[in-house]
């Protein structure tokens, strides 16, 4: 077995140190990264490649990518056209993201999808997540795929893509979805598109990977 890297360490100690605050370690996790104590497996400069496989419909409208770290996907999406907002629980990755990419015409925000602002639910045309509620601990799985699909305006497309669990696990973090846990971003309002099991090679080699489309009726 592969010794784990300084930042899965780093992730599983602070992933696990306080469920009441279930969100507040990728703060610590990023201002690390920033002081350059810590590498993270979200400092790339491509989109993450099923985002970049997946083809979008010509409305190209507003867009939103959640749990946005450096903005690989953000800016991916704006340059296909999108005006894109992208938000992230910690303040330092936004910092980072905006420093990254200068002139940038993505909207960085900091946002926790436990407390969104009222403006965006509903607001936008594309939502794209990626890997966010996945780095979440279960206890708050089901308020976080709610953000999720609160952000989808009417008419609106969502795009989820996570890790595959055929059983929940609670050893995290990540803990990957179930597929009745990726089925329940179409629930309230939203209705099922697609959901493929993919396997998508990454920098640990290849893994199971949801991909899955969800839409709004007008």
């Amino acid at each position: 077995m592969n010794e784990p890297r300084p930042w899965q360490r780093e992730a599983d100690r602070l992933g696990n140190v306080d469920p009441s605050d279930p969100t507040g370690w990728f703060e610590t996790l990023w201002a690390s990264a920033t002081d350059g104590q810590v590498t993270t497996p979200w400092d790339h400069d491509n989109p993450h490649p099923t985002l970049a496989a997946w083809a979008p419909d010509d409305r190209l409208g507003s867009a939103v990518v959640v749990g946005c770290g450096l903005g690989a996907d953000a800016e991916h999406l704006s340059r296909l056209g999108y005006r894109t907002t992208a938000f992230d629980v910690s303040a330092s990755a936004v910092a980072a993201a905006r420093a990254r990419h200068p002139g940038s015409s993505v909207t960085y925000a900091v946002g926790d999808l436990l407390d969104l602002p009222h403006e965006w639910r509903g607001g936008f045309d594309l939502v794209v997540e990626i890997y966010t509620v996945q780095a979440v601990n279960r206890s708050v799985r089901s308020e976080l795929t709610a953000g999720v699909r609160s952000l989808v305006a009417p008419g609106g497309t969502l795009l989820v893509i996570q890790a595959v669990a055929d059983e929940p696990d609670e050893d995290g973090p990540p803990w990957p979805l179930t597929r009745s846990e990726i089925e329940a971003f179409g629930t309230e309002g939203l209705e099922s598109v697609s959901i493929d099991e993919l396997a998508v090679s990454g920098p640990r080699g290849r893994s199971r990977t949801w991909r899955a489309e969800f839409r709004r009726p007008s």
